[in-house]
């Protein structure tokens, strides 16, 4: 409920929300004023008063009393009045300004106070006055001091507070409430250029680019960083391109080759070699599970894919790796190790060897090194094999996918073109690299994972 009374624009929602906060400010604010500024501009008035009543009190307890009494700044009217309403003195302005009213004083020595309209002679007008009295005991017998002052400054000073209050809280909501609007649409104008710049980019064409503000703000972070990922989509949609054409390729030519092996035999039973031409079909299937059941590893470490892991000793792996290899075309030659525990998939890690070694046995003349060896915080893989080398500007090159050197295709024609990439993704996947290193002759390649520390027992 709450989410649907709350505006979904985020120009909205901010001016929803300062107008909020500007609204309880105001508000608080106000009602402070309210409750304490009547009190406190007319209790400025009201002690100005009772000092000066006070005051001609105390002349009239010791006899002292002049007839024409001085009034102090701001208090207009003073005036002492006997028990039996004779007038005893009076300031000034009481000749021919207010009259003022007496009003009862019951106790003695007790200020009392209250507010009169009084008139001036020959007019109408009334001024409102703070009128406070106090009876005292003279030598002459007792009498009653009133002292006066306007309101009419404090009663402008709060007509100006109210309007403020009733009129000015309105207007400065409004005002707020429009500047923010104006100030966050400003602000928001590159991000709805960003929005239709993007709304613009199909898969089709991912060349394009968002405009990129120099104001130095989120906002040219923003549009940066929407860069940076359109030119990752826009290598990642290449290099799909690329793989799918290059896949539809490497399949197509083993369907073809099982094809037409197939279609002679159907053609010609009775001339067809049928033990001959299932070996060459086995063949032709073998080698589409190679490359299917590599595509499929290649496609799940591309989406992250995390299988079992487990502490795996690289140093066994080769060694079965070796054992299973007994009696190859070319012998691999395994340096003596210890231990060289990595946590990761054994499946995987298998793999990356199985794909070194078999590329290594391709390209070898008479002889495989393999050394596994653990150097500090990691360890170490390195096959080397005694054949033509790869060249510099081809070190790279090998680990793209599909990617079959000239010299690769001439010895070995049934090669895919994914044991390399598949191994350097494995590498990557277990926080490891895969390189290809300076070496002479034949060609040196070097996989370096974490090693696994075992937790110290307590």
């Amino acid at each position: 409920m709450l989410t649907r009374l709350f505006p979904r624009s985020i120009r909205a929602r901010l001016t929803t929300i300062a107008t909020l906060v500007a609204a309880i400010v105001l508000s608080t604010t106000s009602i402070l004023t309210l409750a304490t500024a009547p009190d406190n501009l007319e209790g400025v008035v009201q002690s100005r008063v009772e000092l000066a009543v006070r005051r001609v009190a105390s002349e009239a307890r010791t006899g002292e009393l002049p007839k024409v009494l001085q009034t102090p700044p701001r208090v207009q009217l003073l005036q002492v009045i006997s028990d039996d309403g004779r007038l005893v003195a009076a300031s000034p302005a009481l000749t021919d300004g207010p009259q003022m009213k007496p009003f009862p004083v019951p106790e003695p020595e007790t200020v009392y106070t209250t507010e009169l309209n009084m008139s001036r002679k020959g007019t109408e007008i009334g001024v409102h006055y703070l009128v406070m009295g106090m009876r005292v005991n003279t030598p002459n017998g007792p009498v009653t001091v009133y002292g006066a002052s306007s309101l009419t400054d404090v009663d402008r000073a709060l007509r100006w507070i109210f309007l403020l209050v009733f009129l000015g809280t309105p207007l400065i909501l409004a005002l707020v409430a429009g500047t923010t609007w104006a100030v966050v649409a400003f602000a928001l104008r590159p991000v709805e250029r960003i929005r239709k710049e993007m709304a613009e980019i199909t898969g089709q064409d991912l060349s394009r680019r968002v405009s990129v503000p120099d104001t130095g703000d989120e906002i040219t972070y923003l549009a940066a960083t929407t860069n940076h990922t359109l030119d990752r989509l826009e290598r990642s949609a290449e290099t799909q391109r690329r793989f799918v054409a290059d896949a539809s390729h490497e399949l197509r030519s083993p369907i073809s080759a099982l094809r037409a092996q197939l279609e002679v035999a159907n053609a010609y039973p009775e001339e067809a070699d049928w033990p001959s031409t299932c070996m060459r079909a086995l063949s032709s299937a073998e080698r589409l599970t190679s490359i299917i059941d590599e595509l499929l590893l290649l496609a799940k470490l591309d989406a992250g894919a995390v299988p079992e892991r487990r502490v795996v000793d690289m140093c066994r792996l080769a060694e079965d790796q070796v054992f299973r290899r007994a009696g190859a075309r070319v012998p691999i030659h395994l340096d003596q190790c210890g231990t060289a525990p990595v946590f990761g998939s054994p499946v995987q890690l298998d793999r990356l060897l199985t794909n070194l070694l078999d590329n290594a046995t391709r390209h070898a003349a008479t002889r495989i090194d393999l050394t596994v060896a653990r150097e500090a915080d990691r360890v170490v893989v390195t096959v080397t094999d005694d054949g033509d080398g790869i060249a510099p500007h081809d070190r790279e090159r090998v680990f793209e996918r599909f990617m079959r050197l000239p010299e690769a295709r001439a010895k070995d024609k049934g090669g895919s073109g994914l044991g390399l990439p598949l191994s350097r993704e494995i590498a990557i996947a277990h926080r490891g690299t895969l390189v290809v290193v300076e070496h002479s002759p034949g060609a040196r390649l070097v996989c370096v994972l974490p090693v696994h520390e075992r937790p110290e027992r307590p």
